[in-house]
């Protein structure tokens, strides 16, 4: 276990027997400021599946957070049960008090299975909380700037693959119809795009097939193993992670990659496989961080328009990656690493904003 978290500041397991409670947050890194990250719930099979991801995923926020240009540093939570059967208000202002304990390390709001309403509870414990209702003083469902930025991550990939940043006449391959791929959709459709769905909750697949109706749109379903053979100009994953593997990639007909779902590939040689098949890959940290950054800026004060001005940076910051990849003939995921990793040495010799502290040396794995 001890070589597992080698490489992170910091891992508390939290348990709570009165509330059924079992969770663990992962702090990876701190050089630009305290951990920021969200809470996932899921029932994981295992004490040690549910560390795997945790850990992964407290990473994968450390290079986010130095993409995205915000005074954080990369953490984590995961809890271990069933959203659907398992959760309680008495379980969220149990998990807040382990947040409280931290005194400010770690701040932590809504991520799969979870909700705003979840950290409302969490939030009468602690003030290390944010992605909460506006009614409560947050900024509100983060999901909006994270579909934006997907948004602004495909128009990017357009202009560099294609020369022209528009939507419209393109097919889009979406895996997931959750808080952000739905909306992305809907976004697309708006636009004139031909777009082809995927999700495992059928009532999920009726309703945009209505919306699609509705606004005389093209949309195709099919059945979930059936999205990576589908000919289409974008595959667009807003599920799962480790979706991008050797079985998947073997079956992309795409130009293109480019989702908000975290950690997509399986490992980081899946980006070389990606370049080899000729097929641009979009990092996922880099493409989802609209929601970071809206949670990140909440802690300022909210306010919505300096928020999306902050995601529409996406767009730029894309294309950047993509031409120093083509300039260094590496990797976008390598040139992407390297972008955060000089972020993070410029850094560390500086005050940070948010905590006024210095933050610990530390450097990135590529």
């Amino acid at each position: 276990m001890f070589q597992k978290i080698a490489s992170h500041e910091q891992v508390v397991f939290c348990n709570d027997s009165a509330t059924g409670l079992q969770a663990i947050i992962a702090i990876h890194n701190t050089t630009l400021g305290p951990a920021l990250g969200g809470t996932r719930m899921y029932p994981y099979a295992s004490v040690d599946d549910a560390l795997d991801d945790v850990l992964r995923l407290s990473e994968g926020m450390t290079y986010k957070c130095a993409a995205a240009d915000i005074d954080f540093g990369g953490g984590k939570a995961v809890i271990i049960g069933d959203p659907n059967k398992d959760k309680s208000a008495a379980m969220f202002r149990a998990f807040g008090q382990f947040v409280d304990s931290l005194n400010g390390r770690f701040y932590t709001g809504t991520d799969m299975g979870t909700t705003m309403d979840d950290f409302v509870q969490a939030s009468k414990e602690t003030n290390f909380i944010n992605g909460i209702p506006e009614a409560f003083g947050g900024s509100g469902d983060s999901s909006i700037p994270t579909a934006q930025g997907v948004i602004y991550g495909l128009k990017a990939t357009n202009k560099f693959i294609f020369g022209s940043d528009s939507l419209a006449g393109r097919t889009y391959a979406i895996q997931g119809l959750g808080k952000v791929g739905y909306k992305v959709t809907e976004q697309l459709l708006h636009a004139g795009a031909k777009v082809i769905v995927t999700d495992i909750h059928e009532d999920v697949m009726v309703s945009i097939q209505e919306t699609a109706e509705a606004l005389g749109g093209s949309i195709t379903t099919v059945k979930s193993n059936e999205i990576y053979q589908v000919d289409a100009d974008v595959f667009v994953p807003c599920a799962m992670g480790s979706v991008l593997n050797d079985q998947s990639i073997a079956q992309l007909q795409v130009k293109a990659v480019v989702g908000s779902a975290n950690n997509q590939l399986h490992d980081n040689s899946h980006a070389k496989a990606l370049h080899d098949k000729g097929i641009l890959y979009a990092p996922d940290y880099i493409v989802n961080a609209g929601g970071l950054i809206q949670v990140a800026d909440e802690l300022y004060g909210p306010n919505k328009e300096r928020v999306l001005l902050k995601t529409k940076a996406i767009y730029q910051s894309l294309l950047e990656i993509y031409e120093q990849a083509n300039l260094d003939v590496i990797t976008t995921l390598e040139a992407a690493n390297r972008k955060c990793q000089k972020r993070l040495e410029q850094q560390r010799s500086r005050n940070n904003f948010f905590t006024r502290t210095r933050s610990p040396k530390w450097e990135i794995k590529e």
